[in-house]
């Protein structure tokens, strides 16, 4: 009696070919060796999140001048040299321009998102798409997950910005979210004790605390497992030696003034947060916009976008000589990112809409072999020509700088999750 349906469309011939077509597949296979991940050396990553849009084409991947009164579609400054032969940059990047063998200006990252600023906001967080069953956890706090903080003393993850959900554990769990400030005078609110509450009288609560603790039986669910631990990180935090780390005159006024205004002293923060043993740290380039209307540059909003530039120019220079300077920059990878790139055309006011098929992130220091640009747009920065990089790949190679496994699967629950949505780091810049 056969075991195939008369109406299956298999017989038994062709099952046993493709049985042993399967058998042979999987024996190469195992017997095939597996290529050891690639593995870098950072310790640390700052993560400068420039919201709206950076325009690849008006800054990191220079093309021929446009002209917007003309609809002549192009750049919006010349550009220039850079210590990288072959590799321009802006006008308005003077700083970094010497500095470009540090740097890999990545050309060629792309997403299919629709082009608006949520959802590729998202995207860029998250590296995949939104599902309706699984909350998906932040780069952040992937890297808060597997690498931890450097030190007992500190989170693993800072926000230099406004809470968002993007930047969320996802199902990892609220231990592995971030604590966030928005000014970089005063540190996380909430951490300060208030005016009037002495050390004897915070020791005492925290004895009272302790004990109405022991009188409960153990948590196990998890929400208020997740209360407990931010409890136990505010008061560990809460310390002295945590919050002198936003006492930012304790630098020189010298190396103040180097990284410039405000978005420059959220800069240096992330570096002495580097220091006490931070992990990941965001900064957020999201208050006081030069040129009042952010990375977004429609219509007017390009007449000062070159004040924007300059601001970042001023302040990754400055971050990356400053950690040279102390030995750190070889442990601290720096990472540009933006939800999308700009068009070479302008639109009716003179500015631009929004590209997600070819823009521009960055990578500084961290150990890696940096060549100034990677990856080939066409003549108008509208086109990849060679070695796209998806935003997977983009966060699997984060990922192998700091000697984490972008190839293993976390867990939501039962449900194995892939790392990295399948990304491949780009290898040419760990040889």
């Amino acid at each position: 009696m056969s075991i195939f349906p008369s109406n299956s469309g298999v017989n038994r011939r062709q099952f046993l070919a493709a049985s042993a077509a399967t058998a042979m597949a999987t024996s190469m296979a195992q017997g095939m060796p597996h290529s050891a991940p690639l593995k870098g050396q950072a310790e640390h990553v700052i993560s400068i999140w420039l919201g709206g849009g950076m325009g690849q084409i008006d800054t990191f991947d220079p093309k021929r001048k446009g002209d917007p009164k003309a609809k002549k579609p192009g750049g919006y400054y010349n550009p220039i040299p850079t210590a990288v032969s072959d590799v321009e940059v802006c006008e308005h990047l003077s700083k970094l321009a010497p500095l470009m063998d540090r740097v890999t200006a990545v050309r060629t990252v792309n997403h299919s998102v629709i082009d608006e600023h949520a959802a590729a906001t998202n995207w860029m967080h998250i590296g995949r798409p939104v599902s309706g069953t699984v909350v998906y956890p932040s780069i952040g706090s992937i890297v808060a997950h597997e690498r931890g903080a450097a030190s007992d003393d500190v989170p693993a993850y800072v926000l230099i910005g406004y809470p968002n959900a993007t930047r969320g554990p996802g199902f990892l769990g609220a231990q592995h979210s971030y604590l966030y400030l928005t000014e970089t005078g005063r540190g996380p609110a909430g951490l300060s004790s208030p005016e009037g509450i002495t050390d004897k009288r915070k020791l005492r609560r925290e004895r009272f605390l302790s004990e109405l603790r022991g009188m409960q039986p153990e948590a196990k669910q998890a929400r208020i497992k997740d209360y407990e631990s931010t409890i136990d990180l505010s008061l560990k935090l809460s310390g002295p030696e945590f919050m002198s780390s936003f006492e930012l005159e304790r630098e020189s006024a010298d190396l103040r003034e180097s990284y410039g205004g405000e978005f420059g002293q959220r800069c240096l923060l992330a570096r002495r947060l580097c220091e006490r043993g931070v992990r990941f740290i965001e900064v957020s380039h999201n208050l006081n916009f030069l040129n009042g209307a952010g990375w977004d540059v429609h219509n007017g909003g390009i007449l000062e976008q070159h004040k924007l530039i300059q601001e970042l120019d001023t302040a990754m220079s400055a971050l990356i000589v400053d950690l040279e300077a102390r030995k750190m920059l070889d442990k601290t990878l720096i990472v540009i990112t933006t939800e999308f790139g700009r068009p070479p055309e302008f639109d009716s006011g003179g500015g631009r809409g929004h590209q997600g098929s070819a823009f521009t992130c960055v990578l500084a220091g961290g150990g890696l072999n940096h060549c100034g640009a990677y990856g080939v747009t066409d003549e108008l920065s509208k086109k990849i020509v060679e070695n796209p990089v998806s935003v997977p790949d983009f966060f699997a190679t984060i990922h192998a700088s700091l000697g984490i496994d972008y190839a293993k699967s976390l867990y939501d629950g039962d449900r194995p999750v892939p790392i990295t949505d399948n990304g491949n780091p780009i290898a040419a810049l760990f040889t």
